[in-house]
């Protein structure tokens, strides 16, 4: 199920334009992104990893093999690398552990994308990736919630339109 989710994320043409994109590292019930890490770095991106630093997230420069650390929630980070600044990246892909079709996505309850994500251009693509068994029909949000743009599971892809 996971190879199938990285097909269709690679067959969107945004992520096929990206130079940077970040990409979080996969633990637990996630699905797997090293493959898309070195999918990336094969096809010669810039890739960044998030990590946590003074309570906010950050996009740090990563290829395969640079130092990682195990944050608190259980995600590897990376130790070191350059900071890429939110506005230079084209495409986020973002954790959840529920989508709904509406962009928005119960995580892990620190809010870090939320406020990170409002830092990127109004242009980078969001991308949220689950499984089709994580896509539901609607997700408690509130007011800093920051819904993604795509929604991409094994089973679909969906472009969301979320409501004000």
């Amino acid at each position: 199920m996971g190879r199938a989710v990285e097909a269709r994320l690679f067959s969107l043409p945004e992520l096929a334009r990206a130079g940077t994109v970040l990409v979080f590292s996969s633990f637990g019930s996630e699905v797997p992104t090293a493959g898309i890490v070195e999918r990336l770095v094969r096809e010669r991106r810039r890739v960044a990893l998030p990590r946590v630093a003074g309570g906010e997230l950050e996009a740090r420069a990563y290829r395969p093999g640079d130092p990682v650390a195990r944050a608190p929630f259980g995600a590897l980070e990376p130790v070191e690398g350059e900071v890429v600044p939110p506005g230079e990246l084209d495409v986020v892909i973002v954790p959840g552990l529920a989508f709904c079709r509406r962009g928005y996505r119960v995580g892990y309850g620190g809010g870090y994308f939320d406020r990170f994500l409002p830092r990127t251009r109004p242009d980078a693509l969001r991308v949220g990736i689950c499984f089709h068994l994580q896509l539901v029909d609607e997700v408690p949000h509130g007011e800093g919630d920051v819904p993604v743009d795509v929604v991409v599971t094994d089973r679909e892809l969906v472009r969301c339109r979320a409501a004000a």
